[in-house]
């Protein structure tokens, strides 16, 4: 009862700004984009959200070795080559490698459950602050940015990326993540694709806030085409930073595509939208008092919730000693090399 209260609150606290957001009537902001046909693959989709949900998962020995609860399905087989944790940051991702996809995978871990309210109250107030290097006029916020830029996530996950693509080839690379997890993937995407080639990088992504303006939105489509971007019946976060198409060069503005996902009682209805970004027959239709934040922890039916609600830092921590220990008891049998990359409150990187 006390977490449907919290939700609750939360969603009122944000009805009055999304409201303003909603009853503007000004003219939207057009996106341009790429003319590449869009494919949209249900299976695809099925696979990548179970790897942003594993991303999620505390036990990294699990985590590791590939055993974990959510490490199974259409995963099976999975070929982990990097495992990141950034402790001080409350960050987390892993690279690898898919044989039947035949793709080098990105998955970057989203915000707890435990902070999702106060993170969900933080994004209103989310100033467009940051002008994207080497892209006039776009402008995305410093924190989406440096989530994956200023920390040890782009050295980490470019090495690992390189790294896999000398041993298996220039196959493509799929980044994935939901929530906060989605808006990283979208600077790893986009930093990738730059460096590897538009027809090298796919993202999918979950959930999803808003990260940049219309006119980082238009660069978005045009470096990375093959986009798509899952939103869940009245999930909330979509909605977030709020969009007012009165100050349509000011305000946040999603790239495209989006593709709705919608399910009662079982049967799963999905709607791919128009390539605006911001299409008003998608997601955007929804009354903002029936936003909900449940919405955000179930995509396609997977979970999407950390399996533990302890504060990032504390779970974070006792699960990083208890891979190093495994590690250097020699407990953990692997069949390859996985590097791991931990980052500590002191700085330290082992």
């Amino acid at each position: 009862m006390q977490g449907f209260m919290e939700r609750w609150r939360c969603v009122s606290v944000l009805a009055l700004v999304l409201l303003l957001s909603n009853a503007s009537h000004g003219r939207d902001i057009s996106v341009q984009h790429s003319q590449q046909t869009l494919n949209y693959s249900h299976t695809l989709a099925m696979t990548l959200v179970e790897y942003a949900s594993a991303v999620y998962m505390t036990d990294l020995t699990a985590l590791y070795t590939w055993t974990c609860s959510r490490c199974n399905d259409l995963t099976q087989g999975f070929e982990m080559k990097s495992l990141i944790v950034d402790v001080e940051n409350c960050l987390q991702a892993f690279v690898g490698v898919d044989y039947n996809l035949n793709s080098i995978i990105v998955a970057i871990r989203g915000t707890q459950e435990n902070s999702m309210q106060n993170w969900i109250k933080d994004l209103i107030w989310k100033q467009l602050d940051l002008s994207y290097p080497n892209m006039p006029n776009a402008k995305v916020h410093s924190g989406f940015f440096s989530s994956y830029n200023n920390t040890i996530l782009r050295l980490a996950i470019t090495s690992a990326v390189h790294k896999a693509r000398q041993s298996y080839g220039d196959i493509n690379v799929i980044v994935t993540g939901h929530s906060m997890g989605g808006a990283m993937a979208s600077f790893c995407a986009l930093d990738l694709a730059i460096n590897l080639g538009s027809n090298s990088v796919q993202l999918m992504t979950f959930g999803q806030p808003r990260v940049g303006n219309a006119a980082f939105a238009s660069y978005f489509a045009k470096y990375v085409p093959n986009t798509i971007r899952v939103t869940h019946g009245h999930d909330i976060v979509p909605h977030l930073p709020p969009y007012f198409s009165f100050l349509p060069h000011l305000t946040y503005h999603h790239f495209p595509r989006e593709v709705w996902v919608n399910d009662s009682e079982g049967d799963i209805t999905e709607q791919i939208c128009d390539d605006s970004g911001e299409d008003p027959n998608c997601c955007r239709c929804i009354s903002t008092w029936s936003l909900s934040v449940q919405d955000h922890f179930t995509y396609l039916g997977v979970d999407m919730e950390a399996d533990d609600w302890s504060t990032c830092r504390i779970i974070t921590a006792e699960n990083v000693r208890q891979l190093q220990k495994d590690l250097a008891s020699n407990i953990i049998v692997s069949k390859h090399s996985v590097d791991v990359t931990i980052v500590e409150p002191s700085s330290q990187t082992y």
